[in-house]
């Protein structure tokens, strides 16, 4: 109880801190007034100095701060400084939706992919399969993600859609799960698989060396001597072992692109998720979406990180003993 308590308070501490240095970056430093935005450009100091007024620019940054705190956390109630009275909270809790369902499949694919690939590099270890395997990782990890989606909408949207092959493809956009649970997926399964590709060239080489490693363990070597099939010494000895690392990455990669990691491929295939939502906020420089996005995205890693922690105390009972002990 008392591990799970310092837990908490490391958590909220890291938020803290994380919503200090957002702030300061964008409200305290020299030359960062938005009021000159908000009041448009050629205005006269007067205008520009009601509307410091009227939005609280010049109260002192404690108590900006707090006010800002409380518009985004406790009354919900954060407005646009681009789009006047829009609620920017409610726009991250209506796009985060979209960005889950985007994260999941994409989860699907990669994990699928690394399985496969991680195997048969591992299994086949120095034969030619294992060197096409880790070309094949090398070129997905090589490939920019945002010129992939590009080609992607190029074949599937215009050059090739009529085709038997793309066209059941949809038009760009989302479609809801409830609205359609079938226009829900196939609006999803391009860029997924788009997404996808770069993590499964760098999980199945991380999968491969673990394997390889978990390989060398004695339990598994009594295993062989016992007489145990490849197959199963693979599936059921090596990949149990060989996990945690891949855990690892896996929680930290999926909770940074549900705060916005997939912004590229939701700008490419015309996704509103949070990535979205994060890259309206940067070109238009509106400050409380900018907030509300990197402290959404701040409170998934920072999740992510607890998870991940409890996870391996529970799957290598070790570390649970050696900090008890410490």
């Amino acid at each position: 109880m008392k591990g799970i308590v310092s837990r908490l308070g490391q958590m909220v501490l890291v938020l803290f801190g994380i919503s200090v240095l957002v702030f300061a970056v964008f409200f305290a430093t020299p030359g960062s007034d938005p009021s000159v935005r908000i009041a448009g450009r050629g205005a006269s100091p007067e205008v520009i100095e009601r509307v410091r007024h009227a939005y609280g620019f010049d109260r002192p940054l404690p108590m900006r701060y707090l006010t800002m705190m409380d518009h985004l956390f406790i009354s919900r109630n954060l407005t646009s400084y681009v789009n006047h009275g829009q609620n920017v909270v409610s726009e991250v809790f209506a796009a985060a939706p979209v960005t889950l369902s985007l994260v999941l499949w994409a989860a699907l694919f990669w994990v699928a992919g690394a399985l496969v690939f991680g195997l048969i590099g591992a299994a086949f270890q120095g034969e030619w399969i294992d060197r096409l395997v880790s070309l094949l990782a090398l070129i997905g990890l090589s490939i920019p993600v945002f010129w992939l989606g590009e080609m992607v909408n190029l074949v599937s949207q215009s050059r090739f859609h009529d085709s038997w092959l793309f066209s059941w493809v949809p038009p760009l956009g989302y479609v809801p799960f409830m609205t359609s649970p079938l226009g829900w997926a196939r609006a999803l399964i391009l860029p997924a698989m788009t997404l996808a590709v770069a993590f499964i060239g760098l999980y199945s080489r991380v999968l491969r060396t673990d394997l390889l490693t978990a390989m060398q363990d004695d339990a598994l070597r009594t295993a062989r001597a016992k007489g145990v099939g490849p197959w199963r010494l693979w599936f059921c000895h090596a990949l149990r072992l060989s996990g945690l690392s891949a855990l690892s990455l896996f929680g930290l990669d999926f909770a940074q692109l549900l705060g916005g990691g997939a912004l590229l491929i939701e700008v490419v295939f015309a996704l509103p998720g949070v990535g979205h939502l994060t890259y309206q906020g940067l070109s238009t420089l509106d400050l409380p979406l900018i907030m509300a996005t990197v402290l959404y995205a701040a409170f998934f890693v920072v999740i992510a990180n607890a998870l991940i922690d409890g996870l391996y105390r529970l799957l290598d009972p070790r570390m649970g003993r050696g900090s008890h002990d410490g």
